[in-house]
């Protein structure tokens, strides 16, 4: 049950995240506003929401999941509705970059962490695949419902408005249903023989997430998880989340299609995470990073020749292939991060997921400044198939941990 709730908020949350990337045009037409100017507006929203990963984290256990996520839903709410009386380029950014990129970065894969870490001992893989599935298929799979109610008589601000009450309606179920640990029912977690008390409540949320950051960092495996990570938010978030609708625009395919491929590329993710958690469960988690990456390498090399004013079956491939890889590597390097991290892993991926976050962040914004200068997306795809392949490279230099040396979690304060 408590799963299913993590399940739908982080749908909720990634598709609420994802509409910018379907107003991108309806902005330039009534604002006149440049692809690099709204895509910096989106790199402030895949920071925040990278960033905010680890502190909510911590908030979580200094606060408490549930009302940590209601808050969350109520910034997205409010980001989201009030982008109907913006009136300039700044506004987009503080509303949908800062307060939803606040928002979303609160349920996001560090909320996937913890639930995979408090309620699970046995299948933490697969737990973990759905729930990151859900994710990234929420963010894919808005996208279509987007795009056609900004094509309707409202424009895009039917598309906010009904956003923002979407967010505020998953409020109260979160509050009426969530629960902090197995203890608070009195059970075991999943797979465990005895009730585990909740560990002591922190005092300072942020020193414990810093803490945590200075601790892991003085680790080689959490610099090539956190590299690694950042170029899979480089090629996933940063690239095509942002930028696949306008490319394929620019070669005569409607909007409206072109977000129904990225769905599908969703539908794709939802059966290619769940499959990679199993996989993660009974697989070396850095081959399985190795092999992810660098099939996400070759798609990419390939996708710029793929793009034509019709939908081709060359294309629907790149969409099958594309979709089981797209967040394939989030339960490997949670089970990596688990495993030199110990009970500090939710918080540590927390940190490796504001790098991806980060690397998501830059491409969105150097991809539109591409645009605006090459006149063609083009470029931009082929540096990402190559980003891919190095970070194969990185995932194969971690090495296997043992008890002895994982780090112990930072003491609370």
């Amino acid at each position: 049950m408590i799963a299913g709730i993590g399940f739908v908020a982080l749908v909720g949350a990634a598709g609420f995240r994802s509409t910018p990337g379907a107003l991108v045009e309806p902005l330039q037409h009534e604002f006149g506003w440049s692809t690099g100017t709204i895509g910096f507006a989106m790199s402030i929203n895949l920071a925040l929401y990278g960033i905010t990963a680890p502190l909510a984290a911590a908030l979580m256990e200094r606060f408490g999941v549930r009302m940590v996520t209601a808050g969350a839903m109520a910034l997205i709410a409010l980001g989201s509705g009030l982008t109907v009386f913006m009136t300039a380029a700044w506004q987009l950014v503080i509303l949908w970059g800062v307060l939803v990129g606040l928002g979303a970065g609160s349920i996001s894969l560090g909320f996937v962490a913890t639930i995979g870490t408090r309620w699970f001992v046995k299948r933490q893989g697969l737990v973990t695949g759905l729930l990151s599935a859900g994710g990234a298929t929420g963010s894919l799979v808005f996208l279509p419902l987007v795009a056609a109610l900004t094509e309707s008589s409202g424009g895009w601000r039917t598309a906010a408005i009904v956003v923002s009450l979407v967010a505020f309606i998953t409020v109260p179920m979160v509050l009426l249903f969530f629960r902090e640990y197995p203890a608070d029912l009195g059970i075991p977690p999943y797979g465990a023989d005895e009730v585990v008390p909740p560990p002591p409540v922190s005092g300072n949320a942020a020193r414990l997430a810093l803490d945590t950051l200075k601790s892991a960092a003085r680790t080689k495996p959490f610099w090539f998880l956190a590299s690694g990570f950042a170029l899979c938010g480089a090629t996933t978030n940063g690239l095509v989340f942002t930028h696949f609708i306008p490319s394929a625009h620019d070669h005569g395919m409607p909007s409206v299609t072109a977000a129904s491929l990225l769905a599908m590329i969703g539908i794709f993710d939802l059966v290619g995470t769940i499959l990679s958690g199993w996989l993660t469960d009974r697989v070396d988690s850095r081959i399985l990073l190795a092999v992810y990456y660098t099939l996400r390498g070759l798609s990419l090399l390939v996708l710029p020749q793929l793009f034509d004013e019709s939908v081709t079956g060359f294309m629907i491939v790149f969409v099958i292939f594309y979709g089981m890889d797209f967040i394939a590597t989030v339960p490997p390097t949670v089970a990596l991060c688990r495993e030199h991290y110990g009970m500090s892993a939710p918080i540590v991926f927390g940190w490796v997921f504001a790098s991806h976050q980060i690397g998501a962040a830059i491409a969105a914004t150097v991809a539109g400044i591409a645009r605006d200068s090459f006149g063609d997306y083009a470029p931009a795809w082929y540096v990402a198939g190559f980003l891919s392949v190095g970070a194969a490279l990185l995932s194969m230099r971690i090495k296997r941990a043992t008890v002895e040396s994982r780090p112990e979690a930072p003491a609370s304060v």
